[in-house]
């Protein structure tokens, strides 16, 4: 059972939650949710997770490199959102870093933060479909913690701004 949501809540204040990847789109959600954030007076929560699939590294040396490394990638992904949003919003967002399975790590951190009003993403536009994370997430929309905004990968700056 989901931890209530105190967002609106005195001495609360709502964040919106961008999952950072390296996914064409996943800009469109971060102009997004920085917009959103700004015109409500919201924070953005960018979450950025290390996918570790050779954990059973033979020596465990080989797994510290791999995770330091994952770890580097991961705080400069971050920077360069964190650029984009703080841009955006005039302000810095909350960075989080986490290690796992990426569905179960979302779930964790909203779980965790009571703030997290809307999880935000951007649908892919290529033939493949809307990316495997929007995929995977529709299949459980329904029993969902929070509302989930799904952006078109398509708008511009523009259209985003003009909704948001």
């Amino acid at each position: 059972m989901s931890r209530k949501r105190r967002s609106y809540e005195a001495g609360h204040s709502p964040k919106f939650l961008v999952v950072i990847d390296d996914s064409p789109e996943c800009d469109r959600a971060l102009h997004f949710a920085g917009r959103r954030a700004l015109r409500t007076g919201a924070a953005v929560i960018m979450l950025r997770v290390i996918e570790m699939h050779d954990r059973n590294q033979q020596w465990l040396g080989v797994a510290d490199i791999m995770r330091a490394e994952a770890h580097e990638e991961a705080n400069a992904a971050l920077d360069r959102a964190a650029a984009r949003a703080s841009s955006i919003t005039g302000a810095i967002p909350e960075r989080v870093i986490r290690e796992g399975d990426k569905a179960e790590e979302i779930l964790s951190l909203i779980e965790e933060d009571e703030d997290i009003a809307v999880l935000i993403l951007a649908a892919g536009t290529g033939a493949e479909g809307p990316g495997p994370l929007v995929a995977s997430l529709a299949k459980t929309a329904g029993t969902f913690p929070i509302p989930v905004a799904i952006v078109p990968g398509h708008l511009s700056d523009e259209d985003l701004d003009s909704m948001s």
